[in-house]
């Protein structure tokens, strides 16, 4: 279903001015509903979004507490009775000289062409409207907020059916409004798992709070919010198997200029203001990585501070080839400036492992040197390089390894050289510390033996195929720039046909104790 997200809500009721003396109060209803029909998948963020919704309103709107219901997870009987309900309040409010009221509806939720799904229980579509427009408000904004997304995001709100509308070319009885969808009409508004909400929503929210304000006059406006959310929800939604996302306007205000949305400097009692340094991403969580996701700042974003709530805050910062994490604090009427070191480093492979890189795997090329015991009594030590190419996921790493490596050994009668070349397959499952990663694995591989001896007898070069079982511990240091030191101590097996005395062949087995070193850079 094609969406009329928050941005016209907020376009359509905060900024439009009223006339010249005229005090204006402004009534909301803000719904979401994560249950629909039966069949329906249940939604994580349609109570989310609503939720967002409600204090954007509530904090750099202007909505009094009073006149701002939310209702979460309730069905259509009560969302009729709050609707009724306002629009009664609305009446005595627009029958007194001097005084004009505004009003507000949003969903996010199940819905298809004829009826939003508030759980089992539908509100047409036509009764909404009507409830709406048969509002004494001078400025009536209708939202309906149902996305849909892919793989890695999820569908919100989709029965296959034809599409509801609200046209571009059709206004709302009164002074002006403004229409902004958060997709065209042909493609699906999507939202984000990481992000906990619909991609434009979030950007829209982030923009408001103050990354959009770009000529930093401490107010955000309709063109700055707009053009913040547009280019920010195209960038996030590229990079989704759904496909890129175009947010559209529209606006049609009479007599107005340049709309303020929101004023910064709003509530400074009990809000302060976050500022962030260059050269990264910053996501901001409320209290714990667990918590809400509050707003983000882009790498390339030039506007660096946002306005929130004083309190205790998680910020992610993310880089290149690692993570910064770490909390602060804000403080009513200031400004913090978040300090990269004072933050947790986290490189990507340790971030895969608890599932918060946002991909499935780092991959990276190891290199380093292997000494092993010999495999039979006499025999020295064999060494030589070895290389790997480790895929590293968040419970198992895959590490395909080769190597080589020379030994032999010497008697009054004989000296022979065993070079050897190996090639192994691994499976490691890792345990992350604060400053190394300890790692349990096990391997199989063949290699490939071949012997060369001198002696004034007669003793032709032998070559044979060994089979080849390990296991391994090992810990690894993570250094700067994605490169990490190794150390790895493995206990193997070797499976060969050993010669006897009298010329014949018979399998034998030989255990080896390998250490090895290297060095590591991961992508």
């Amino acid at each position: 279903m094609r969406a009329v997200p928050l941005f016209l809500a907020l376009a359509g009721v905060l900024s439009v001015a009223s006339p010249a003396g005229a005090e204006v109060v402004r009534f909301g209803l803000v719904m979401g509903n994560n249950f629909g029909e039966a069949g329906e998948e249940p939604l994580r963020f349609a109570e989310d979004d609503a939720r967002k919704v409600r204090d954007v309103l509530g904090e750099l709107g202007g909505f009094a507490p009073e006149n701002l219901v939310m209702l979460s997870g309730e069905d259509s009987a009560t969302a009729r009775r709050a609707l009724i309900s306002l629009n009664d309040r609305i009446r005595s409010v627009a029958g007194r000289p001097g005084m004009q009221a505004m009003l507000l509806v949003y969903y996010s939720g199940h819905a298809d062409a004829q009826a939003l799904h508030l759980g089992t229980t539908p509100l047409e579509i036509s009764e909404l409207e009507q409830l709406v427009r048969g509002s004494a408000a001078a400025f009536r904004v209708l939202v309906l907020d149902a996305c849909r997304s892919g793989a890695l995001t999820r569908v919100k709100g989709g029965t296959s059916a034809p599409p509801f509308f609200l046209r571009l070319d059709q206004q709302l009885a009164g002074e002006g409004v403004v229409f902004l969808t958060s997709s065209a009409a042909s493609e699906s508004a999507q939202e984000s798992e990481a992000l906990r909400g619909s991609f434009f929503t979030h950007y829209l929210v982030s923009g408001l709070l103050g990354a959009a304000d770009q000529n930093e006059d401490g107010h955000v406006a309709l063109e700055e919010a707009y053009r913040f959310s547009y280019e920010n929800t195209i960038r996030a939604s590229s990079r989704t198997l759904s496909g890129t996302q175009h947010p559209t306007f529209r606006y049609e205000l009479k007599g107005q200029g340049d709309v303020i949305l929101t004023d910064l400097g709003r509530r400074a009692e009990r809000r302060g203001s976050l500022a962030f340094p260059e050269g990264r991403t910053y996501l901001l969580f409320t209290d714990t990585p667990a918590g809400a996701v509050v707003a983000e700042v882009g790498a390339h974003e030039r506007v660096r501070r946002i306005n929130v709530r004083a309190g205790r805050y998680f910020v992610r910062g993310r880089g290149a080839d690692f993570l910064l994490e770490g909390t602060v604090a804000v403080t009513p009427a200031s400004v913090t400036v978040v300090e990269d070191g004072k933050l947790e480093r986290f490189e990507y492979a340790r971030l895969v492992r608890k599932g918060q890189a946002g991909g499935e795997a780092v991959h990276g090329v190891q290199v380093g040197y292997q000494v092993h015991t010999g495999l039979w009594q006499e025999a020295t030590n064999c060494q030589g390089p070895w290389a790997a190419w480790a895929i590293e996921m968040e419970h198992l790493s895959v590490v395909p390894r080769v190597g080589v490596c020379r030994g032999g050994f010497r008697n009054a009668k004989l000296s022979a050289r065993m070079d050897e070349l190996g090639a192994e397959l691994g499976v490691v499952h890792a345990w992350d510390l604060p400053r190394v990663s300890l790692g349990v694995g096990a391997s199989a591989g063949a290699a490939l033996l071949h012997q060369s001896f001198e002696t004034k007898g007669l003793a032709p070069d032998r070559t044979a195929l060994a089979g080849t079982l390990a296991v391994s511990v090992g810990a690894t240091y993570d250094l700067p720039v994605g490169f990490a030191f190794l150390l790895e101590l493995t206990g193997q097996t070797f499976l060969f046909p050993e010669l006897t005395p009298e010329g014949k062949s018979r399998p034998a087995a030989a255990l080896t104790v390998r250490g090895s070193l290297g060095l590591a850079r991961r992508w």
